[in-house]
């Protein structure tokens, strides 16, 4: 008679059901809101993507850890998520690029992951009953007080009001010029004089700071807390506004009077997922907790301006509320799955934004052209 080896690892939801699984990666307890990503490639894109802050993953791809670990596919400096979910254990990784295994990358990062979980279950309850709070505990020694950890799991503040951009953005500016990934040498520098960009970092991932350094930007980043004195003073000829976690709401305190007072300068702006909700909050727009968000590389979004359909990579919890566009904002983009906003322009002018990831690092390569055109604004101006 063969014995069930005792879970090392559980999954507690705040409505009280609990998943037991494996443990990998970190001991210890996390708690937070539970999402699921459908993305079939770059787990450790996901982890590392600000935009996670707060939120354990719930990954429906099953193979997560076969390509190992590389510290050129980080989007910051460590993981931001506060675990993983999976429906395996991560195997060996298999891939010419890896220098480390999933595994060992989560224990140094403190990351808690837990495998042999029916996602499938996992994912269908998180749709039906939106976005859970949630405990996740790692003990190798397989001893929980399931009572405590639900209860953690209910007690917990969750992501609405709450502003987690102050927690991930830098602490002070810096320059960037390393360009997107190419073959055969990697990452190059960008050289000479560029375009003066400004970027926000409300949490911003690396390859959008690549992607613009690629469409000729010569990038200054700026903490989130960045006055609209502090952007100017710099002398840029276009702003930035990143993605990051949290209730654009809460950010908003102090972000919408820095962008009201960047847009009286007539400059080109683009922003991306957070950065796209502040622009519409700066601009008379409100926005509103989803039941689950979107996440994921395989998302068909509309371009209403063209009817091209792209598909994108998206990571969001919140979405502005089209509804309440004021006059003179037009909504550009629409996702294909519910229909909800995904872009927005201010009409006569070089501002515009977009919910998803153009930057496609996890994700398809579809919307590199919106770098372009905040490029092309800017080289507009120089001539005009």
């Amino acid at each position: 008679m063969t014995s069930t080896p005792k879970p090392t690892a559980c999954l507690a939801l705040a409505d009280g059901t609990v998943f037991y699984g494996h443990g990998f990666g970190a001991a210890g307890e996390t708690v937070a809101e539970l999402v699921f990503n459908t993305a079939m490639t770059g787990y450790q894109e996901i982890m590392t993507d600000p935009s996670y802050a707060g939120q354990v993953v719930t990954f429906t791809f099953p193979h997560i850890g076969n390509t190992g670990t590389t510290l050129e596919d980080d989007e910051t400096a460590d993981p931001v998520a506060a675990g993983m979910v999976v429906k395996w254990d991560p195997t060996e990784p298999s891939n010419w690029r890896s220098t480390g295994d999933l595994t060992a990358w989560m224990a140094t990062h403190g990351r808690i992951g837990i495998g042999g979980i029916d996602t499938r279950r996992l994912t269908r309850a998180i749709r039906q009953q939106g976005a859970p709070h949630v405990a996740l505990a790692h003990d190798p020694n397989g001893n929980f007080d399931l009572g405590r950890l639900v209860a953690k799991a209910r007690a917990w503040v969750g992501l609405v009001g709450l502003d987690l951009a102050k927690d991930v953005s830098c602490a002070q500016s810096y320059r960037w010029d390393e360009m997107r990934w190419a073959w055969p040498q990697g990452y190059a520098k960008r050289q000479g004089a560029g375009l003066r960009v400004v970027a926000i970092d409300y949490g911003a991932k690396r390859n959008i700071l690549r992607c613009l350094a690629s469409s000729g930007c010569e990038v200054t980043v700026l903490p989130a807390t960045a006055t609209a004195e502090d952007v100017l003073a710099l002398n840029p000829e276009g702003v930035f506004l990143s993605n990051g976690p949290g209730d654009p709401a809460a950010t908003g305190v102090y972000a919408v009077p820095m962008i009201q007072g960047v847009l009286k300068a007539d400059l080109p702006l683009f922003g991306i997922c957070l950065g796209h909700q502040m622009l519409a909050l700066a601009l008379g727009a409100t926005t509103v907790k989803m039941n689950h968000g979107h996440h994921g590389a395989n998302h068909p979004v509309k371009d209403l301006t063209t009817g091209k359909v792209e598909i994108t990579s998206m990571n969001h919890g919140f979405t502005v509320d089209s509804q309440t566009l004021p006059k003179g904002v037009s909504e550009t983009h629409v996702s294909l799955f519910d229909g909800s906003n995904c872009g927005i322009a201010l009409d006569g002018k070089p501002v515009f934004s977009v919910q998803y990831h153009p930057e496609a690092s996890p994700g398809p390569q579809d919307s590199y052209y919106l770098f372009d055109r905040f490029a092309a604004a800017m080289r507009g101006r120089r001539l005009a």
